[in-house]
């Protein structure tokens, strides 16, 4: 249960504690998540709201993470602001606790956090998902991005270190392959051999970054239909939401990693490889919301690599796929035995199917230039 000390601590104007109604939400599986619905004496609604405990197993600096969210928010409230828009709704809202702070360090050492509940909202995902959908979802991208272009990325802390460093990501397969400590390696000797030729890509966008050809962005890296709020009512897109791991990074992770999800024609465990398709459709749909609402502040550097992150963060996936299936399976949930090889092989055959519609991709994605 959300323990009343929390509650007081955001907000104190509260008439009477009996007339909260608290409601665990069950969706999400890293935060422990309560919907506040606050009423007066005479049960008129007052304030609605969302009381999270961050998970210090998974976020072990909350305290930098809320620093993340807090320069972030601040920052996109002041830009939507400033285009006539209503911050309420294009960004998420936090509160300051009584500690002067946006988070709250229980007597148990537990970190809670409360964001204003965002009115007459629902995922994009639970409406009917058509090719328009997205439209809805790379315009939502590129409107975070475009509230957040003037920003500083230099200034967040890395939440988790090297999430997207991918030539790192290939020196962990090879240690895996090395020390096959699950002794599986002999049942993937094709993914092993697939995911070591393209040892050339791994490169691409953190050479890039490190060398300036590419521009240090604030990144949210879960840009899944989820986590898009869209109005109730109007279907109009709200903002994006689960902001705990914005950090540094470029662009093309984001872009890149909505359309790993977002451009297959099937599940990430779909064990038919005959299903797993690369989607031009879909592809050409998020361009036109993506492109058409960040063209005026993408360099044309990152414009000229928008088909190439597609595969990039699919391979990124799928190498960490077989990498923990090769150390026994220590990261992701498996339901069953070959379940991480499962994945790894259908983002591989996904990676393959980019790779080969690469000529049509571009020409996709020029002509919303």
């Amino acid at each position: 249960m959300l323990p009343i000390d929390v509650i007081k601590s955001f907000y104190t104007d509260i008439e009477n504690y009996e007339a909260l109604d608290v409601a665990k939400i069950e969706s999400g599986h890293i935060n422990v998540t309560y919907e506040v619905k606050d009423r007066t004496l005479a049960g008129t609604f007052r304030g609605h709201y969302i009381f999270q405990r961050i998970n210090t197993s998974i976020f072990k600096d909350p305290v930098g993470l809320m620093n993340n969210i807090m320069l972030v928010t601040e920052h996109a409230a002041a830009s939507a602001a400033a285009a006539g828009k209503d911050p309420s709704v294009n960004t998420l809202t936090l509160m300051k606790s009584v500690q002067d702070k946006v988070y709250y360090v229980d007597a148990d050492g537990y970190y809670w956090r409360c964001y204003l509940f965002l009115p007459n909202s629902v995922n994009l995902d639970v409406v009917e998902v058509t090719p328009h959908t997205y439209v809805q979802a790379g315009g939502a991208l590129a409107d975070f991005q475009r509230m957040l272009a003037d920003f500083d990325a230099s200034r967040l802390c890395e939440v988790i270190p090297g999430f997207h460093d991918t030539r790192n990501r290939f020196r962990n397969l090879q240690k895996a392959i090395a020390e096959n400590k699950s002794g599986r390696a002999a049942n993937a000797k094709d993914d092993i051999e697939f995911a070591l030729s393209l040892e050339n890509i791994t490169g691409t966008i953190v050479d890039g970054l490190r060398s300036g050809a590419l521009p240090l962005r604030v990144t949210h890296n879960d840009t899944k239909l989820s986590n898009i709020m869209i109005d109730n009512d109007t279907h109009e897109v709200m903002c994006l939401i689960d902001l705990d791991t914005v950090m540094p990074g470029s662009a093309l992770y984001d872009f890149g990693d909505a359309l790993r999800a977002g451009g297959s024609s099937a599940a990430e465990d779909e064990a038919d490889l005959s299903k797993v398709n690369f989607l031009e459709l879909n592809f050409d749909k998020y361009c036109e919301g993506y492109i058409g609402g960040a063209r005026d502040f993408l360099t044309d550097a990152e414009l000229d690599l928008l088909p190439e992150s597609a595969a990039i963060l699919t391979y990124e996936c799928g190498i960490r796929f077989l990498s923990d299936y090769l150390d026994g399976d220590t990261y992701f949930a498996t339901k069953y035995p070959e379940h991480n090889l499962v994945r790894a092989r259908n983002q591989f055959k996904l990676v393959k199917d980019i790779l080969g519609k690469l000529d049509r991709l571009h020409e996709i994605a020029n002509k919303y230039r």
